[in-house]
């Protein structure tokens, strides 16, 4: 229960009690990321579901208002800095990590965040009222996807990219990724798209990062996000 409340602390904005927790519980809690997924979808498909009969750009928006309300634009900055980074890196990898460790936003992360907002609100508005299961299960496929990043990709440096190293393995990574199949196969096979996005990204992260980051992990989320969703669009 400790794990599944730090998940849900550190990847919602949800009204939580505080935990006593070392770096290990810290470590042990990504093995709940998709749990707190659920609470993002549900948060998501919601407002969205609740507003279709009234107009379908009103429950895009409200379903839109809804994902970034409650991770607090969390894996969006982690999308900003990554684009800064491969968007202005022109030194190299060491100039690529000083980009992205700036804490200033750049115009490549302004342009990446607005595209990635209105893909999703678009995509949200194309959905079908039918799909809300299936939607409510994309923030919850998108973030098993960090297990398999954090375990077969190095860390760039001490910290996000580190830090659940510990805590995760590859029967945790089985298990999710079993979670998924089966998912998929019951609510809409176009959601396995999330496979070969999570390894398209991971190949991406390693062939021009070198390796995971936190921010790494933020857009990694964000991304297959919008490919879902996509999917789920135009492969329905």
């Amino acid at each position: 229960m400790k794990g599944l409340i730090l998940a849900l602390q550190f990847l919602t904005r949800l009204p939580l009690p505080q935990v006593q927790a070392d770096k290990q519980d810290f470590a042990r809690a990504m093995r709940w990321f998709p749990v707190a997924g659920l609470a993002v979808g549900a948060a998501v498909a919601g407002p969205w579901w609740l507003l279709q009969t009234r107009d379908p750009w009103l429950a895009a928006l409200a379903g839109l208002t809804g994902w970034i309300a409650i991770t607090g634009a969390l894996h969006l900055d982690g999308l900003g800095d990554v684009a800064d980074g491969a968007g202005a890196a022109h030194g190299g990898r060491t100039r690529l990590s000083a980009v992205m460790a700036d804490p200033h936003v750049g115009s490549f992360a302004v342009v990446v965040i607005v595209l990635q907002l209105m893909a999703k609100l678009v995509l949200l508005r194309a959905l079908p009222a039918s799909q809300v299961s299936a939607l409510i299960a994309v923030p919850v496929l998108a973030r098993i996807a960090p297990i398999a990043w954090t375990l077969f990709l190095p860390p760039l440096h001490e910290g996000l990219g580190t830090a659940f190293r510990s805590g995760v393995g590859r029967l945790h990574l089985l298990f999710w990724s079993l979670a998924a199949l089966a998912a998929a196969l019951l609510l809409a096979p176009a959601l396995l798209v999330l496979f070969a996005a999570a390894a398209l990204w991971g190949w991406w992260l390693r062939a021009r990062l070198g390796g995971i980051s936190g921010d790494g992990h933020g857009a990694g989320i964000e991304l297959l996000e919008t490919a879902m969703l996509a999917a789920l669009v135009l492969m329905p």
